[in-house]
């Protein structure tokens, strides 16, 4: 025989059940607040380890400024806003005499544990990627993060191919990541032995950034001008 809920104990959790929906609002409120507090100074810190990397992999620069290809043809200052929909966000890097020395951008690919983002630096006079720095990365350490220290991998970006095809349309060739110790071509990674993921990761983000910038960025290159 069922028994039906004493009336009593039913007032006797209704202020249980309003402690416990005050005390949820409260750590909502909270987290909300937390969340709301650091977001300006993380988007702050992103963009300035986005900096770092691009005086890495451009060497030679001096001053960058950052910039908003939008539409595939209108070229406009970043000055740390987000980017529009649809836009590629780069920099270009001027040297101390104020002439442009090279082109950073973004590139991000699926790793082995996480997103693996790099920022890889192009050279127009030798249509080329002259260097990589990690932006963000969560890869196995002693393994996945041989791409920072291993100089075998790191040799693959003094001059990485990256030329455009005769109309400009795309890259010439595919930036492809091979087994280790079978690069045979200028626009191949040789991988590192052991931590073939992470290396496939940093030639995907490394190819596919370069095909949606490149063939669009290139041919106005000199939109870009000087920096006195």
């Amino acid at each position: 025989m069922s028994h039906a809920s004493s009336p009593s104990v039913a007032v006797e959790t209704l202020p249980l059940i309003r402690t416990l929906g005050i005390v949820s609002a409260i750590c909502g409120l909270i987290i909300v607040g937390a969340y709301l507090a650091t977001l300006d100074a993380a988007k702050a810190n992103r963009q300035l380890a986005a900096e770092r990397a691009v005086f890495k992999v451009v060497p030679s620069a001096k001053t960058i400024t950052e910039y908003f290809l939008v539409d595939g043809r209108d070229i406009k200052p970043g000055e740390g806003a987000d980017a529009p929909a649809g836009a590629i966000k780069f920099y270009a890097a001027y040297d101390a005499a104020g002439k442009l020395a090279g082109i950073a951008a973004e590139g991000a690919a699926k790793g082995y544990a996480d997103t693996v983002r790099v920022m890889f630096g192009y050279t127009p006079s030798c249509q080329c990627v002259t260097g990589i720095g990690v932006v963000s990365m969560r890869e196995t350490p002693g393994i996945g993060d041989k791409i920072l220290t291993d100089t075998s991998f790191l040799a693959n970006f003094k001059a990485l191919d990256v030329k455009l095809n005769k109309d400009l349309s795309a890259l010439a060739n595919e930036v492809k990541v091979v087994k280790h110790g079978t690069k045979t071509d200028p626009w191949q990674i040789d991988a590192i032995a052991g931590a073939t993921i992470t290396s496939r990761a940093v030639g995907k983000g490394i190819n596919d950034a370069a095909q949606m910038l490149l063939p669009k960025l290139v041919p106005q290159l000199q939109r870009l001008g000087t920096r006195g």
